[in-house]
């Protein structure tokens, strides 16, 4: 193949490679296949395998700021997605680090990927946020001081000193500016310093100005030794200065691989000229949308950046006036073919090595001030001798002369930077600052809880020993129940804003989720526990019930605990908040009305008793009438014959169980529905929150 001898042969024209291509990432033939619903010919929906990605080739150099670019649809977030390792299947070619194959779990391993959106939690300030994300992704082995440090280093180099102690914020609280807000976010993923850097538009959504210092804050994480990719959609001409190398797609395949100064070259060996005053990045755009309208399509200009050929002209083709940079000259007879990119199939490799050692190669720009370091884990800087290709070999890099394994992956050994003690410990301690900090989450609840209580308190104070205190009885601890489980409601929202944190710190193996489902139940019991004795203080007095408060306490904290693990899980496989109050709602009251209240578990058909054992309504309810009613005391006399209201024969009417252990048995089932929830939550969490596309 041709360019296996580019770098041979630079090495002897320059002095040992000194111009040659010094490491970085390198993707080949990359192809992602989709099946598409379209309407045929006769209005009929049939399959039809649609490419996203097509053949993709190219590279994006170590130490330099790589820009996807190309219109809507080009398939920039998809080649994004492919190199990142987040595609799940039907990808197909080879992606290689510093000369090595990589596979996409290698890939998470060793990269950062910065989502489009922030999402970040409002309540912590920006070092905060520093802080815990160094904890989470640089482990126990990093010394607190390190970690500190390395946070402040990073809080300088993103320029975000002047608002180190600021909240991050939201809608409700006002925190940072937007633009500092998506320097946070890019903090957080570079924090345990990665060999790859991924940005799916990171200006979007922000002014010139702030555009242009998050472009110019990751040029200076490029420039500390990492290989930075990122997607951006119409750049301004400042951004497009600090840019080194480009990919420009077009339907999902490769228009143009090389350095912006070299757009115009590559325009002028087209037979296309840039028009005087005109960026040439932006012509080179309307050639694409102006080919991709025609009856060519843009598979005309993929050829030719694949093998030199020409591309036909279009009648609305003109003669503008000449750039600054004129095309490459053409031998007579020679008009439809460019020589300088002819196929590896089509001319012999030392020819082409020739043409490559022949072109001037252009150097990378380098910043003019020295960029602190720290910001990497192991940073390799680049030195005065890393330069970008030419244009004349830009489709397809060569190897680096000495291929290196990767070594450091996020400068930890393994999958997991912490043990999952660790784990544990960082998430419990983030949970319990953010709960801080939002009060209203846990005093809602609190206090909602604590109104119910007095209104039971004043409602049924010291029900008589008869037929009507019976059915006070009943009634309050059926509306107990209720209202144990629907107290947990307001957790649906809370999670779904903090799934999307959850998958991108998961995304590249930040903790376990099986740690943070541990540690979200952990910070939670305390809280539910103050929750369950404010209630069961106020009510069990009030109304002199019987039985043993202390297994009082337990049910009301159990339902409390069943009824959040539902809802949390629940919160997993809805899209939207809105789509889970409803899920939770209406599973809510399938519980109470199957619970035993209305119909006892012997009246409920037999095609519906399966709901009565799921629903955890039943097992508190059932188990409170328990404890208040087991044993012979009489509740209601009757003039003879009738026998006395006793409370076996009131939970023999109800046909409850009256056996002593019995009760304590409902505890049991319902904690096993609230462990059987989280593990379901788990499996979402484990299987189904990957951020991959399907």
């Amino acid at each position: 193949m041709a360019h296996r001898h580019v770098g041979d042969l630079e090495a002897a024209a320059y002095g040992g490679g000194r111009f040659g291509f010094t490491g970085g990432l390198e993707f080949t033939g990359l192809t992602y296949t989709v099946t598409k619903k379209q309407r045929g010919a006769g209005g009929e929906w049939e399959k039809k395998e649609v490419d996203l990605l097509h053949e993709v080739t190219g590279y994006a150099p170590k130490g330099c700021v790589t820009a996807v670019m190309g219109p809507s649809g080009a398939g920039k977030s998809t080649l994004l997605d492919a190199l990142a390792g987040r595609i799940a299947a039907r990808l197909g070619g080879r992606v290689a680090l510093d000369g090595v194959e990589v596979s996409p779990g290698l890939v998470k391993r060793c990269s950062a990927y910065v989502m489009q959106d922030d999402r970040l939690f409002p309540m912590l300030t920006v070092r905060e946020t520093l802080m815990f994300a160094a904890d989470l992704r640089l482990g126990a082995s990093v010394p607190a001081a390190d970690k500190r440090r390395r946070v402040d280093a990073l809080i300088d180099q993103l320029g975000l000193a002047a608002s180190g102690n600021t909240y991050i914020g939201d809608e409700g609280t006002r925190g940072v500016s937007g633009g500092e807000r998506r320097r946070v976010s890019i903090g957080v993923d570079i924090i345990h310093g990665p060999a790859l850097l991924f940005l799916d538009e990171p200006t979007s959504g922000l002014d010139s100005t702030s555009a242009h210092s998050v472009v110019e804050k990751v040029r200076d994480i490029a420039c500390a030794g990492s290989t930075v990719v990122l997607t951006i959609h119409q750049p301004s001409s400042r951004i497009l200065q600090l840019l080194d190398h480009l990919v420009i797609l077009a339907r999902g395949q490769l228009m143009y691989s090389g350095a912006p100064r070299e757009v115009a070259a590559h325009l002028g060996r087209m037979g296309r000229r840039v028009p005087k005053g005109e960026s040439s990045i932006e012509h080179l755009l309307d050639v694409i949308q102006e080919y991709d309208q025609s009856e060519f399509g843009v598979a005309a200009l993929a050829e030719f950046c694949l093998t030199g050929l020409k591309p036909p002209k279009l009648a609305a083709d003109g003669i503008s006036t000449v750039s600054s940079i004129p095309p490459t000259p053409l031998l007579a007879g020679e008009e439809d073919f460019d020589h300088s990119l002819r196929s590896q199939h089509s001319r012999s490799p030392w020819s082409a090595a020739a043409a490559a050692a022949a072109t001037q190669f252009t150097p990378s720009r380098r910043p003019k001030k020295d960029h602190p370091e720290i910001v990497m884990g192991t940073p390799t800087p680049l030195s005065m001798s890393a330069y970008t290709l030419s244009e004349g070999d830009y489709r397809t890099p060569p190897p680096p002369r000495h291929a290196a394994a990767v070594t450091t992956l996020g400068g930890h050994r393994g999958k997991f930077a912490n043990t999952y003690g660790g784990e544990v410990w960082v998430l419990m301690r983030r949970n319990f600052t953010n709960i801080w900090r939002t009060p209203e989450l846990f005093l809602s609840r609190l206090m909602v809880l604590v109104a119910m209580g007095v209104l039971m308190a004043t409602m049924f104070t010291k029900p008589r020993d008869d037929d009507q205190g019976v059915t006070e009885r009943l009634s309050f601890f059926v509306f107990t129940v209720c209202v144990l489980f629907f107290s947990s409601n307001d957790a649906v929202p809370a999670f779904i804003q903090e799934r999307f944190i959850f998958i991108r710190e998961t995304s590249h193996n930040a903790y376990r989720a099986s740690a943070y489902v541990v540690a979200g139940v952990v910070t939670y019991l305390p809280f539910l526990l103050l929750q369950s004795a404010a209630y069961a203080a106020i009510v069990w007095f009030a109304l002199r019930l019987h039985g043993q408060f202390l297994y009082f306490l337990v049910m009301v904290y159990a339902s409390l605990l069943s009824t959040n693990s539902f809802v949390v899980f629940i919160s997993s496989v809805v899209p939207n908040f809105i789509l889970g109050y409803a899920a939770v709602i209406a599973f809510t009251a399938l519980f109470f009305l199957f619970c035993g209240y209305f119909l006892d578990s012997h009246s409920i058909p037999v095609g519906w008793k399966w709901m009565n054992t799921i629903s955890t309504m039943k097992y508190p309810y059932e188990g409170l009438l328990m404890n208040e009613f087991q044993g012979g005391r009489v509740f209601s006399s009757h003039p003879p014959p009738a026998p006395p209201l006793t409370g076996d024969v009131i939970l023999e009417h109800l046909k409850i169980s009256t056996a002593e252990d019995r009760k304590w048995w409902m505890v049991l089932y319902l904690m096993g529905w609230a462990v059987f929830y989280r593990v379901l939550f788990y499996l979402v969490l484990r299987f189904a929150s990957k951020n991959k596309r399907k």
